[in-house]
């Protein structure tokens, strides 16, 4: 890269760019959903995409069966036991509230984990939950604080369960974000993600009943008890009810692209709406959110190295090549944003020295970028030399004197010795010169016999 002056045009194009992009960026309008709270969250990549009370209290009812068909998915895992492993009723495990969601399994029955599972997600069974527990951890309370620790692991700080099923509890709380973490990884077993996509299920019989027909309650898959809320994207997940957490369900959806986004409805209450319609908020309200965001949201390149406004020159020193080198960008960065991304809306924000000592190879990892939309930060991205720049041995050279004369340590000594040296140069000085008179001084005192004054010659007679 040769030296040039140049290299200020596009620095200062760069400069006004930035300047540019301080406006703030525009955001859609609330969709102001009917419920207590709600969060909908791109699932491919953890990004919340709308968010109402999301990190709330809220109590969730008979959501809480996701956790409790998870902690007993890693059990299969784990080897403790198998969906085909038959478990037995116990009394105590069947022997349910009131007004209980039930599946109608009686004391001594033998179903096996997996039809239980069914049972719990599909019509919600509350016994199926107790019996899951007993088996999985030999109590429903040993069986709770498995749950809680998972909750833990999952990073749910708003979460704390107090039984396997969602019956009220003022203990028993969760957050619409928080479900989502749970949902997310029960998602992750293939035998969750079946079962919760099932509209209908058929429990063979057992030692105590005929063949059942199991109906799922989540209106966004099933026609069973409520019509008119079927949703083609959706692929689950769990509802919920009781008197104090309202209706609430946790759904997953799929458009065409592939994306997965979820949504978590809280607290919602059914009514008629201003047209006299009887209206069921919790799917209602759930399909609409799932819509909203698939309508609008599109995943966008943010930050790459081909991002021309994002390329800028770093001054270089101990160099004879080059004064600069251009900086770039390393990989990428992107984001689920509204489609109406307006990238002159977005702020770069470079971290990157004042200058950079030569030698730099290619690639050299110089500083870093974020970007800032909406108020969000997303990054940073490294900032790495696009060319590699070469040292000059004279300049470095310089440079090693400059930078060791600045050391204390080394320039005292320095110092001391020049004078020591200053000092003996002047002794030498001045004892050459006491020398020459001293050898002259002799060199003339007292005669010679030889000497021409005192010669008597012989003469003739």
């Amino acid at each position: 890269m040769k030296k040039s002056r140049l290299h200020l045009v596009p620095l200062a194009l760069a400069l006004l760019l930035a300047l540019s992009l301080s406006a703030p960026a525009l955001a859609l309008d609330d969709p102001e959903p009917n419920c207590r709270a709600a969060i909908v969250v791109d699932g491919d990549h953890d990004q919340v995409l709308y968010a109402h009370n999301a990190y709330e209290r809220m109590y969730p009812a008979s959501v809480t069966k996701i956790m409790t068909s998870l902690v007993v998915l890693e059990a299969v895992e784990a080897g403790q036991l198998a969906l085909d492993t038959p478990v037995t009723a116990s009394q105590e495990a069947v022997t349910l509230p009131e007004n209980s969601s039930t599946a109608g399994i009686l004391a001594g029955e033998i179903l096996t984990v997996e039809q239980l599972l069914y049972c719990d997600l599909l019509p919600s069974a509350n016994e199926a939950c107790n019996i899951l527990a007993e088996a999985v951890a030999g109590s429903v309370e040993a069986f709770v604080e498995r749950m809680n620790a998972k909750a833990q692991e999952l990073g749910m700080g708003g979460t704390h369960f107090t039984n396997p099923h969602g019956l009220h509890d003022e203990d028993h709380y969760t957050t619409a974000y928080d479900i989502y973490l749970m949902a997310k990884a029960a998602m992750e077993y293939e035998t969750f993600r079946t079962i919760v996509s099932t509209d209908t299920y058929v429990l063979p019989a057992t030692n105590l009943s005929e063949e059942r027909v199991l109906h799922s309650t989540n209106a966004l898959l099933s026609n069973w008890n409520v019509i008119g809320y079927t949703y083609n994207k959706a692929i689950g997940i769990k509802t919920g009810y009781t008197g104090e957490a309202g209706r609430c369900l946790a759904a997953a959806a799929v458009d065409g692209e592939g994306r997965t986004f979820y949504s978590v409805v809280l607290g919602t209450e059914d009514g008629y709406d201003e047209q006299g319609n009887y209206v069921y908020y919790s799917f209602y309200e759930s399909r609409r959110l799932l819509e909203w965001a698939f309508d609008n949201f599109q995943r966008t390149d943010l930050l790459g190295e081909d991002t021309v406004n994002a390329v800028r020159e770093l001054p270089v020193t101990l160099s004879d090549e080059a004064d600069f080198v251009l900086v770039q960008p390393a990989g990428s960065i992107q984001a689920t944003l509204p489609t109406d991304y307006d990238p002159e809306q977005a702020e770069l924000i470079m971290d990157l020295p004042e200058s950079v000592q030569a030698p730099i190879a290619a690639g050299q990892e110089l500083g870093s970028v974020s970007l800032i939309y909406n108020g969000i930060t997303y990054g940073p991205l490294p900032m790495v030399a696009v060319d590699g720049v070469g040292r000059s041995g004279f300049q470095y050279a310089i440079h090693l004197v400059q930078t060791y004369w600045s050391y204390w340590w080394i320039r005292i000594p320095v110092i001391l010795a020049l004078v020591l040296l200053v000092l003996f140069l002047l002794y030498l000085a001045l004892l050459r010169p006491r020398r020459r008179r001293n050898r002259r001084r002799y060199s003339y005192s007292g005669g010679s016999r030889h000497s021409p004054s005192n010669y008597r010659g012989r003469g003739r007679r």
